[in-house]
């Protein structure tokens, strides 16, 4: 397949403003689990290759001293070649009970949920009240709420997160994981994915995730698995629903496909409270399930440098989850709000260091 173009959505300012105010001023309630999705020859799209490159000393992925010093330079050339970074005790555990107990005051309705913020809940117990962490499997756009959304502006995270995104960062999407036990089904599971799949904007170079385990994290409970080097393909594959036997949740795409060496090169994050690791969003990535009797917790941010771009996904690879996305948009707030993808974007992020961008079709 060829290289897609990248076209910028057109919008005027004052209607994207309308849309965005509408969408934060609607946005309220919680979202179930489901699985789905037809069979469909795999597609691949080459992520473009003189856009996204900011050479510097011989980097590409990270940017330099005159940047960011919060990286040793074989810390740089590690990331270069891997597409992630670990940083051991980035957070102390007692740091993270904050969160913890804001997650369970979010699960047991005993503070509102605030902005945009989606309770999701397991394929298994979508149809059943949400009471407790066991109803729940995760917590998206947390940018409203003032003891979750600390996690994003921290400056320990953000001054590494400077050396990625650059010195102009917003903040694009925020997560609360949860991983109960499993039920059985193995629909705690996330297949291999890129998160470039989810974003409409460019460039990726410029684009990373920090995730930061709240507990110990291991194999058997559901670590982050990797694959090392494969964001240097600079390939975004397709993604849609797996066909594997068991549930799968909402949203929780994976390539459609599968190349046996990753198989081979893919390696386990094990990781302790407070053990951060910041990745790529072409790095090929995803999660096991939850196969003990404990849960699993992380919290998580996207950032983009805020001058990245939006393009329109119509036609792309990435077109499927764009539909997706504003038919559960449409649903939650109503057939008659006027919105579209990059809306629900705008409407996610925040500046979090820094200057916005200048350009009209910037985040």
């Amino acid at each position: 397949t060829g290289r897609p173009e990248a076209r910028a959505a057109p919008m005027a300012a004052e209607a994207v403003d309308r849309r965005v105010s509408s969408l934060r001023r609607h946005a309220c309630g919680g979202a179930g689990g489901g699985a789905g999705g037809d069979a469909a020859k795999p597609r691949r799209e080459f992520v473009d290759r003189s856009g996204d490159v900011t050479w510097s000393g011989g980097l590409r992925y990270t940017l330099g001293e005159d940047v960011s010093t919060a990286l040793t330079r074989a810390e740089r050339e590690k990331y270069e070649r891997d597409g992630f970074h670990v940083v051991r005790g980035l957070f102390k555990e007692r740091e993270l009970r904050k969160y913890e107990e804001r997650f369970n005051e979010i699960c047991e309705s005993k503070v509102p949920r605030s902005g945009m913020m989606t309770v999701m809940r397991d394929v298994t117990v979508k149809d059943r009240p949400i009471r407790s962490q066991a109803d729940v499997n995760k917590i998206q756009s947390f940018e409203d709420d003032d003891v979750l959304f600390s996690y994003c502006t921290d400056e320990r995270v953000l001054n590494i997160v400077e050396a990625f995104c650059g010195k102009d960062i917003k903040s694009v999407h925020t997560m609360l994981i949860n991983k109960p036990p499993d039920s059985g089904v193995r629909s705690s599971r996330h297949p291999l994915h890129q998160d470039l799949h989810y974003f409409p904007f460019r460039p990726a170079d410029r684009i990373c995730a920090s995730w930061t385990a709240m507990e110990k994290v291991t194999r058997a409970n559901g670590c982050l698995v990797v694959v090392p080097g494969s964001h240097r393909d600079q390939i975004l594959y397709e993604h849609g629903y797996p066909q594997w036997d068991g549930a799968v949740n909402v949203a929780y795409h994976g390539i459609l496909e599968f190349n046996d060496k990753w198989s081979r090169d893919r390696i386990w994050l094990d990781m302790e409270p407070g053990d951060t690791v910041f990745f790529h969003p072409l790095l090929v990535h995803g999660s096991g399930a939850n196969t003990t009797k404990g849960y699993r917790k992380a919290i998580s941010c996207h950032y983009a440098n805020a001058s990245c771009q939006y393009i329109d996904v119509v036609g792309t690879t990435q077109e499927t989850i764009k539909t997706e996305v504003e038919e559960i948009a449409l649903k939650r707030l109503g057939r008659d709000v006027d919105i579209d993808y990059t809306d629900i974007w705008k409407a996610k992020s925040r500046l979090v260091r820094g200057e916005l961008g200048s350009a009209s079709d910037s985040l």
